[in-house]
Protein backbone atom coordinates (compact mmCIF):
# COMPACT_ATOMS: atom_id res chain seq x y z
CA UNK A 1 0.00 0.00 0.00
CA UNK A 2 0.80 3.33 -0.55
CA UNK A 3 0.82 4.13 2.73
CA UNK A 4 2.91 1.83 3.71
CA UNK A 5 5.80 2.71 1.26
CA UNK A 6 5.38 6.29 3.20
CA UNK A 7 6.57 4.77 6.56
CA UNK A 8 9.30 2.48 5.68
CA UNK A 9 10.81 5.68 3.65
CA UNK A 10 9.96 7.75 6.34
CA UNK A 11 11.62 5.26 8.64
CA UNK A 12 14.43 5.26 6.24
CA UNK A 13 15.46 8.58 5.89
CA UNK A 14 14.91 9.85 9.70
CA UNK A 15 18.24 7.50 9.83
CA UNK A 16 20.00 9.49 7.19
CA UNK A 17 19.35 12.98 8.46
CA UNK A 18 20.68 11.43 12.29
CA UNK A 19 17.65 12.37 13.73
CA UNK A 20 18.04 8.90 15.71
CA UNK A 21 21.51 10.19 16.46
CA UNK A 22 20.25 13.60 17.68
CA UNK A 23 17.62 12.21 19.66
CA UNK A 24 19.45 8.92 20.64
CA UNK A 25 17.35 5.94 20.29
CA UNK A 26 11.69 9.25 17.41
CA UNK A 27 6.47 13.19 15.87
CA UNK A 28 5.50 14.95 17.39
CA UNK A 29 6.13 14.37 16.44
CA UNK A 30 10.16 11.78 13.93
CA UNK A 31 8.96 13.33 10.79
CA UNK A 32 11.90 13.23 8.35
CA UNK A 33 10.97 13.70 4.68
CA UNK A 34 7.62 13.25 4.88
CA UNK A 35 5.01 12.22 7.56
CA UNK A 36 2.63 9.17 8.32
CA UNK A 37 -0.02 8.74 6.10
CA UNK A 38 -3.01 10.69 7.05
CA UNK A 39 -5.62 7.93 5.65
CA UNK A 40 -4.95 5.32 7.61
CA UNK A 41 -1.23 3.41 9.50
CA UNK A 42 0.79 1.06 8.32
CA UNK A 43 -1.12 -2.41 9.37
CA UNK A 44 0.82 -4.19 12.32
CA UNK A 45 3.42 -6.74 11.44
CA UNK A 46 2.51 -8.26 14.49
CA UNK A 47 -1.59 -8.14 16.39
CA UNK A 48 -1.46 -5.12 18.56
CA UNK A 49 -0.59 -5.85 22.37
CA UNK A 50 -3.50 -6.21 24.94
CA UNK A 51 -5.34 -2.63 25.50
CA UNK A 52 -4.28 -2.69 29.24
CA UNK A 53 -1.43 -3.09 31.28
CA UNK A 54 -1.79 -6.54 33.90
CA UNK A 55 -1.11 -3.83 37.06
CA UNK A 56 -4.88 -2.48 36.78
CA UNK A 57 -5.81 -0.79 40.55
CA UNK A 58 -6.25 -3.14 43.17
CA UNK A 59 -7.46 -0.70 45.25
CA UNK A 60 -8.93 3.04 44.78
CA UNK A 61 -6.24 5.14 43.64
CA UNK A 62 -5.94 9.18 42.93
CA UNK A 63 -4.03 10.29 39.70
CA UNK A 64 -3.24 13.54 38.28
CA UNK A 65 -2.91 14.90 34.44
CA UNK A 66 -1.83 17.85 33.70
CA UNK A 67 -2.29 18.82 30.57
CA UNK A 68 -2.22 22.37 28.45
CA UNK A 69 -5.71 24.56 29.01
CA UNK A 70 -6.56 24.66 24.70
CA UNK A 71 -10.16 23.61 23.72
CA UNK A 72 -8.44 20.49 21.65
CA UNK A 73 -6.19 19.32 24.04
CA UNK A 74 -9.15 19.05 26.93
CA UNK A 75 -11.24 17.45 24.84
CA UNK A 76 -8.79 14.82 24.19
CA UNK A 77 -7.79 13.97 27.77
CA UNK A 78 -10.83 14.24 29.06
CA UNK A 79 -12.12 11.35 26.46
CA UNK A 80 -9.32 9.24 27.44
CA UNK A 81 -9.87 10.08 30.91
CA UNK A 82 -13.88 9.50 30.90
CA UNK A 83 -13.48 6.15 28.95
CA UNK A 84 -10.59 4.69 30.59
CA UNK A 85 -12.35 5.32 34.32
CA UNK A 86 -15.73 3.79 32.92
CA UNK A 87 -13.43 0.78 32.89
CA UNK A 88 -11.78 1.27 35.81
CA UNK A 89 -13.95 2.52 38.30
CA UNK A 90 -11.46 2.36 41.46
CA UNK A 91 -9.13 4.86 39.49
CA UNK A 92 -9.83 8.62 39.67
CA UNK A 93 -8.07 10.97 37.10
CA UNK A 94 -7.91 14.44 38.30
CA UNK A 95 -6.84 16.69 34.76
CA UNK A 96 -4.96 19.54 35.79
CA UNK A 97 -4.59 22.34 32.90
CA UNK A 98 -1.61 24.56 32.42
CA UNK A 99 -1.19 27.70 29.90
CA UNK A 100 0.92 26.83 26.07
CA UNK A 101 3.46 28.59 24.93
CA UNK A 102 6.97 29.66 26.75
CA UNK A 103 4.59 29.79 30.39
CA UNK A 104 3.41 26.62 29.93
CA UNK A 105 7.12 25.42 29.17
CA UNK A 106 8.50 27.53 32.08
CA UNK A 107 5.54 25.74 34.92
CA UNK A 108 6.65 21.88 33.52
CA UNK A 109 10.37 22.63 33.53
CA UNK A 110 10.04 24.36 37.13
CA UNK A 111 7.86 21.18 38.18
CA UNK A 112 9.80 18.40 37.40
CA UNK A 113 13.22 20.13 38.93
CA UNK A 114 11.23 20.75 42.18
CA UNK A 115 9.69 16.99 41.93
CA UNK A 116 6.41 18.42 41.89
CA UNK A 117 5.05 17.42 38.65
CA UNK A 118 1.88 15.41 38.36
CA UNK A 119 2.03 11.80 37.89
CA UNK A 120 1.23 12.38 34.52
CA UNK A 121 1.88 15.37 31.86
CA UNK A 122 0.89 16.00 28.62
CA UNK A 123 3.47 17.60 26.34
CA UNK A 124 5.34 18.20 22.92
CA UNK A 125 7.17 15.27 21.12
CA UNK A 126 10.61 16.49 19.53
CA UNK A 127 13.18 19.17 20.67
CA UNK A 128 11.14 20.59 23.38
CA UNK A 129 11.06 17.20 25.47
CA UNK A 130 14.55 16.90 24.62
CA UNK A 131 15.03 20.40 26.58
CA UNK A 132 13.50 18.45 29.41
CA UNK A 133 16.59 16.31 29.82
CA UNK A 134 13.79 12.95 29.91
CA UNK A 135 17.07 10.25 31.08
CA UNK A 136 16.91 12.12 34.01
CA UNK A 137 13.40 13.36 34.90
CA UNK A 138 11.20 10.84 32.93
CA UNK A 139 9.83 7.20 33.26
CA UNK A 140 11.55 4.27 30.66
CA UNK A 141 8.69 2.93 28.71
CA UNK A 142 10.73 0.84 26.68
CA UNK A 143 10.29 -1.95 27.43
CA UNK A 144 6.35 -1.92 27.89
CA UNK A 145 3.99 -4.34 26.06
CA UNK A 146 1.89 -1.53 24.39
CA UNK A 147 5.01 -0.16 22.80
CA UNK A 148 4.83 -2.22 19.91
CA UNK A 149 1.42 -1.00 19.00
CA UNK A 150 2.50 2.40 18.34
CA UNK A 151 3.71 3.69 14.78
CA UNK A 152 7.09 3.31 14.74
CA UNK A 153 7.92 7.01 13.11
CA UNK A 154 6.96 8.29 16.22
CA UNK A 155 9.47 6.50 18.60
CA UNK A 156 12.72 8.80 18.03
CA UNK A 157 10.11 12.31 18.77
CA UNK A 158 10.12 10.64 22.34
CA UNK A 159 13.32 9.17 22.78
CA UNK A 160 16.68 9.51 24.49
CA UNK A 161 19.74 7.69 25.48
CA UNK A 162 17.93 4.43 23.84
CA UNK A 163 14.85 4.99 26.25
CA UNK A 164 10.80 5.57 25.47
CA UNK A 165 9.13 8.13 27.42
CA UNK A 166 6.04 8.59 25.72
CA UNK A 167 2.43 7.56 24.02
CA UNK A 168 1.10 9.67 20.99
CA UNK A 169 -1.72 11.38 22.63
CA UNK A 170 -4.20 12.38 19.84
CA UNK A 171 -3.41 12.59 15.89
CA UNK A 172 -0.38 14.06 13.59
CA UNK A 173 -1.38 17.83 12.69
CA UNK A 174 -0.58 19.93 9.37
CA UNK A 175 1.02 23.21 9.79
CA UNK A 176 0.37 25.72 6.93
CA UNK A 177 -2.51 28.08 6.19
CA UNK A 178 -6.29 27.38 7.65
CA UNK A 179 -8.80 29.18 5.00
CA UNK A 180 -12.23 30.10 4.84
CA UNK A 181 -13.47 28.39 1.42
CA UNK A 182 -16.70 30.42 1.41
CA UNK A 183 -14.12 33.68 1.56
CA UNK A 184 -12.57 31.66 -1.29
CA UNK A 185 -15.65 31.03 -3.18
CA UNK A 186 -17.02 34.12 -2.90
CA UNK A 187 -14.26 36.39 -4.68
CA UNK A 188 -13.32 33.58 -7.37
CA UNK A 189 -9.87 32.60 -5.68
CA UNK A 190 -7.83 29.25 -5.90
CA UNK A 191 -5.53 27.66 -3.33
CA UNK A 192 -1.99 29.54 -3.97
CA UNK A 193 0.87 26.99 -4.83
CA UNK A 194 3.60 30.00 -4.33
CA UNK A 195 4.02 32.99 -2.16
CA UNK A 196 3.28 35.69 -4.61
CA UNK A 197 -0.06 33.36 -5.88
CA UNK A 198 -0.61 33.83 -1.92
CA UNK A 199 -0.01 37.48 -2.08
CA UNK A 200 -2.38 38.27 -4.62
CA UNK A 201 -4.93 36.56 -2.95
CA UNK A 202 -4.18 38.43 0.13
CA UNK A 203 -4.58 42.14 -2.19
CA UNK A 204 -7.81 40.74 -3.67
CA UNK A 205 -8.86 39.59 -0.24
CA UNK A 206 -8.28 42.94 1.60
CA UNK A 207 -10.12 45.12 -1.10
CA UNK A 208 -12.94 42.80 -0.28
CA UNK A 209 -13.17 44.56 3.06
CA UNK A 210 -12.34 41.49 4.58
CA UNK A 211 -8.71 40.77 6.67
CA UNK A 212 -6.78 38.33 4.78
CA UNK A 213 -4.63 37.16 7.69
CA UNK A 214 -5.32 36.03 10.95
CA UNK A 215 -2.90 37.23 13.88
CA UNK A 216 -3.68 36.27 17.63
CA UNK A 217 -0.74 37.50 19.15
CA UNK A 218 -2.67 37.56 22.84
CA UNK A 219 -1.71 33.92 22.70
CA UNK A 220 1.87 34.66 21.87
CA UNK A 221 3.13 30.74 20.78
CA UNK A 222 0.26 31.50 17.54
CA UNK A 223 2.99 33.65 16.24
CA UNK A 224 5.60 30.97 15.14
CA UNK A 225 3.23 29.65 12.26
CA UNK A 226 4.86 31.89 9.73
CA UNK A 227 8.08 30.96 10.47
CA UNK A 228 8.06 27.26 11.49
CA UNK A 229 4.82 25.88 8.56
CA UNK A 230 7.99 27.06 6.24
CA UNK A 231 10.27 24.59 6.90
CA UNK A 232 9.16 22.15 3.94
CA UNK A 233 10.06 25.12 1.47
CA UNK A 234 13.54 25.09 3.41
CA UNK A 235 14.05 21.67 2.77
CA UNK A 236 12.99 21.79 -0.50
CA UNK A 237 15.98 24.38 -1.03
CA UNK A 238 18.41 22.71 1.22
CA UNK A 239 17.52 18.78 1.80
CA UNK A 240 20.60 19.05 5.21
CA UNK A 241 19.55 21.67 6.40
CA UNK A 242 18.34 20.31 9.68
CA UNK A 243 21.80 17.89 9.78
CA UNK A 244 23.73 21.20 9.34
CA UNK A 245 21.31 23.59 11.66
CA UNK A 246 21.80 20.56 14.51
CA UNK A 247 25.79 20.46 13.69
CA UNK A 248 26.13 24.36 13.79
CA UNK A 249 27.03 24.69 10.45
CA UNK A 250 23.65 26.35 9.18
CA UNK A 251 22.37 29.73 10.94
CA UNK A 252 19.01 31.48 10.19
CA UNK A 253 20.60 34.53 9.64
CA UNK A 254 22.95 33.29 6.99
CA UNK A 255 20.52 31.14 5.24
CA UNK A 256 18.75 32.83 2.76
CA UNK A 257 15.81 30.16 2.75
CA UNK A 258 15.28 30.25 6.68
CA UNK A 259 15.68 33.87 7.22
CA UNK A 260 13.06 34.32 4.53
CA UNK A 261 10.39 33.21 7.25
CA UNK A 262 10.88 35.99 9.22
CA UNK A 263 10.12 38.19 6.29
CA UNK A 264 6.87 37.12 5.90
CA UNK A 265 5.89 38.68 9.87
CA UNK A 266 6.97 42.00 8.65
CA UNK A 267 5.43 42.14 4.99
CA UNK A 268 2.32 40.97 6.98
CA UNK A 269 2.31 43.51 9.22
CA UNK A 270 3.48 45.87 6.60
CA UNK A 271 1.10 45.06 3.82
CA UNK A 272 -2.35 45.44 6.19
CA UNK A 273 -2.84 41.94 6.05
CA UNK A 274 -3.96 41.49 9.43
CA UNK A 275 -6.92 42.27 11.33
CA UNK A 276 -7.97 44.67 13.68
CA UNK A 277 -6.61 44.37 16.90
CA UNK A 278 -4.04 41.25 15.90
CA UNK A 279 -1.51 42.08 18.79
CA UNK A 280 -4.26 41.39 21.55
CA UNK A 281 -7.01 39.03 19.62
CA UNK A 282 -6.58 35.67 21.35
CA UNK A 283 -6.60 31.97 19.66
CA UNK A 284 -10.25 31.08 20.29
CA UNK A 285 -11.11 34.52 19.44
CA UNK A 286 -9.35 34.71 16.25
CA UNK A 287 -10.84 31.07 15.12
CA UNK A 288 -14.58 32.49 15.58
CA UNK A 289 -13.13 34.97 13.24
CA UNK A 290 -12.22 32.58 10.63
CA UNK A 291 -15.23 30.58 10.57
CA UNK A 292 -17.10 33.27 10.73
CA UNK A 293 -15.14 34.34 7.60
CA UNK A 294 -14.42 38.07 9.02
CA UNK A 295 -10.50 37.00 8.19
CA UNK A 296 -9.67 34.78 5.63
CA UNK A 297 -6.85 33.05 6.36
CA UNK A 298 -5.16 31.55 9.87
CA UNK A 299 -1.43 30.58 9.95
CA UNK A 300 -1.96 27.34 12.05
CA UNK A 301 -1.81 23.77 12.87
CA UNK A 302 -4.08 21.61 12.23
CA UNK A 303 -5.69 20.99 15.87
CA UNK A 304 -7.58 23.90 15.91
CA UNK A 305 -10.00 21.97 13.91
CA UNK A 306 -11.03 20.35 16.41
CA UNK A 307 -12.25 23.66 18.22
CA UNK A 308 -14.04 24.97 15.74
CA UNK A 309 -15.94 21.40 15.23
CA UNK A 310 -16.88 21.60 19.08
CA UNK A 311 -17.64 25.27 19.25
CA UNK A 312 -19.26 26.30 15.85
CA UNK A 313 -20.23 22.87 14.31
CA UNK A 314 -22.12 24.70 11.66
CA UNK A 315 -18.65 26.02 10.56
CA UNK A 316 -16.68 23.26 10.53
CA UNK A 317 -16.96 22.23 6.84
CA UNK A 318 -15.94 25.46 5.64
CA UNK A 319 -12.65 25.70 6.62
CA UNK A 320 -9.93 24.08 4.06
CA UNK A 321 -6.15 24.01 4.73
CA UNK A 322 -3.11 24.35 2.28
CA UNK A 323 0.64 24.22 2.66
CA UNK A 324 2.86 27.45 3.45
CA UNK A 325 3.47 28.56 -0.13
CA UNK A 326 7.24 28.90 -1.31
CA UNK A 327 8.80 29.88 -4.74
CA UNK A 328 8.06 27.24 -6.64
CA UNK A 329 4.64 25.78 -7.70
CA UNK A 330 5.94 22.60 -8.81
CA UNK A 331 7.28 21.76 -4.85
CA UNK A 332 4.37 22.85 -3.27
CA UNK A 333 4.39 20.76 0.22
CA UNK A 334 3.14 21.00 3.57
CA UNK A 335 4.75 20.50 7.04
CA UNK A 336 3.73 18.32 9.40
CA UNK A 337 3.68 18.03 13.07
CA UNK A 338 3.81 14.45 15.28
CA UNK A 339 1.40 14.26 17.83
CA UNK A 340 2.44 15.45 21.50
CA UNK A 341 2.80 12.62 24.19
CA UNK A 342 1.77 11.83 27.65
CA UNK A 343 4.74 10.74 29.98
CA UNK A 344 5.42 10.02 33.44
CA UNK A 345 7.62 11.75 35.68
CA UNK A 346 10.38 9.86 37.99
CA UNK A 347 8.47 11.31 41.07
CA UNK A 348 5.02 9.92 40.11
CA UNK A 349 4.27 7.82 42.76
CA UNK A 350 1.29 5.69 41.33
CA UNK A 351 3.74 4.77 38.36
CA UNK A 352 2.01 0.94 37.83
CA UNK A 353 -0.91 3.08 37.46
CA UNK A 354 -0.22 5.34 35.33
CA UNK A 355 1.79 2.77 32.81
CA UNK A 356 -1.81 0.80 32.37
CA UNK A 357 -3.38 4.38 31.42
CA UNK A 358 -0.73 5.07 29.41
CA UNK A 359 -1.66 1.45 27.57
CA UNK A 360 -4.60 2.33 27.18
CA UNK A 361 -4.32 5.71 25.08
CA UNK A 362 -1.45 3.67 23.38
CA UNK A 363 -4.32 1.47 21.92
CA UNK A 364 -7.16 1.05 19.10
CA UNK A 365 -9.82 2.18 21.94
CA UNK A 366 -8.06 5.01 23.04
CA UNK A 367 -8.17 6.11 19.64
CA UNK A 368 -12.02 5.14 19.77
CA UNK A 369 -12.36 6.93 22.78
CA UNK A 370 -10.56 9.84 21.27
CA UNK A 371 -12.06 10.02 17.43
CA UNK A 372 -15.97 9.49 19.55
CA UNK A 373 -15.55 12.93 21.60
CA UNK A 374 -13.32 15.00 18.96
CA UNK A 375 -13.06 15.03 15.67
CA UNK A 376 -9.47 13.98 14.32
CA UNK A 377 -7.08 16.59 12.82
CA UNK A 378 -4.45 14.24 11.10
CA UNK A 379 -3.38 11.00 11.00
CA UNK A 380 -3.23 8.01 14.42
CA UNK A 381 0.13 7.09 15.02
CA UNK A 382 -1.32 3.76 16.78
CA UNK A 383 -1.16 0.16 14.68
CA UNK A 384 -4.67 -1.15 13.47
CA UNK A 385 -7.00 2.49 13.29
CA UNK A 386 -7.88 4.55 10.42
CA UNK A 387 -9.38 8.18 10.40
CA UNK A 388 -13.30 8.04 10.08
CA UNK A 389 -14.90 8.46 6.63
CA UNK A 390 -16.58 12.03 7.27
CA UNK A 391 -13.64 13.34 8.41
CA UNK A 392 -13.46 17.07 8.17
CA UNK A 393 -12.16 18.59 4.93
CA UNK A 394 -9.20 20.27 5.93
CA UNK A 395 -8.02 16.64 6.95
CA UNK A 396 -8.88 15.57 3.59
CA UNK A 397 -6.56 18.59 2.18
CA UNK A 398 -3.61 17.32 4.57
CA UNK A 399 -4.15 13.47 3.75
CA UNK A 400 -3.57 14.90 0.56
CA UNK A 401 -0.49 16.28 0.48
CA UNK A 402 1.16 13.19 2.89
CA UNK A 403 -0.61 10.45 0.45
CA UNK A 404 1.38 12.34 -2.57
CA UNK A 405 4.46 12.66 -1.15
CA UNK A 406 4.61 16.14 -0.60
CA UNK A 407 4.80 16.63 2.86
CA UNK A 408 8.08 17.53 5.62
CA UNK A 409 8.05 17.15 8.99
CA UNK A 410 8.66 20.26 11.13
CA UNK A 411 12.50 21.07 12.06
CA UNK A 412 12.18 20.29 15.49
CA UNK A 413 11.29 16.90 14.88
CA UNK A 414 14.57 16.37 12.75
CA UNK A 415 16.60 18.28 15.52
CA UNK A 416 16.76 18.51 18.95
CA UNK A 417 17.11 21.82 18.63
CA UNK A 418 14.79 24.69 19.00
CA UNK A 419 15.06 28.03 20.60
CA UNK A 420 12.43 29.01 23.33
CA UNK A 421 12.21 32.60 22.81
CA UNK A 422 10.70 32.46 19.64
CA UNK A 423 7.49 33.01 19.74
CA UNK A 424 8.49 36.11 21.30
CA UNK A 425 11.00 37.24 18.68
CA UNK A 426 7.70 36.72 16.23
CA UNK A 427 5.87 38.88 17.97
CA UNK A 428 8.71 41.90 17.98
CA UNK A 429 8.89 41.16 13.99
CA UNK A 430 4.73 40.98 13.63
CA UNK A 431 4.27 43.93 15.43
CA UNK A 432 7.46 45.95 13.88
CA UNK A 433 9.48 46.15 16.72
CA UNK A 434 12.17 44.10 15.48
CA UNK A 435 13.71 43.73 11.92
CA UNK A 436 13.80 40.15 10.51
CA UNK A 437 17.56 40.12 9.88
CA UNK A 438 17.70 41.17 13.64
CA UNK A 439 15.39 38.53 14.32
CA UNK A 440 17.49 35.93 12.60
CA UNK A 441 20.34 37.11 14.19
CA UNK A 442 18.71 36.71 18.08
CA UNK A 443 17.18 33.68 17.15
CA UNK A 444 20.37 32.10 16.39
CA UNK A 445 22.11 32.96 19.83
CA UNK A 446 18.47 31.96 21.60
CA UNK A 447 19.14 28.25 19.42
CA UNK A 448 23.14 28.05 20.33
CA UNK A 449 22.01 28.30 24.06
CA UNK A 450 19.69 25.42 23.74
CA UNK A 451 22.40 23.22 22.38
CA UNK A 452 24.75 24.20 24.37
CA UNK A 453 22.42 23.21 27.64
CA UNK A 454 21.82 19.95 25.30
CA UNK A 455 25.58 18.77 25.26
CA UNK A 456 25.42 18.83 21.22
CA UNK A 457 28.94 18.43 19.62
CA UNK A 458 29.93 21.07 17.44
CA UNK A 459 28.18 24.37 20.00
Amino acid sequence: MKQNRFFYTLISMLCLLGLLAACAPAATPAPATQAPAATQPPAATEAPVATEAATAAAEPVTLTYLVDDSQNTRDTTQALVDAYTAQHPKVTINIETRPGGTDGDNIVKTRLASGDMDDMFFYNSGSLLQALHPTDTLVDLSKEPFIPNIVESFLPTVSQNGQVFGVPTGTALGGGILYNKKVYEQLGLSVPKTWADFEANNEKIKAAGIAPVMQTYGDTWTSQLFVLADYCNVQQGDLIFAADYTANKAKYASVPGAMARFTYLQEGNQKGWYQKDFATTKFEQGLKLLADGEVAQYPMLSFALSTIATNWPDKANDIGYFGQPGSDASKNCSTIWMPAGTYIPQTSKHIAEAKDFLAFIASTAGVDAISAKVPPQGPYLIKGTKLPDNVLPAVKDIAAYIDSGKSVPALEFLSPIKGPNLEQICVAVGTNQMTPAQAATNYDKDVEKQAQQLGLPGW
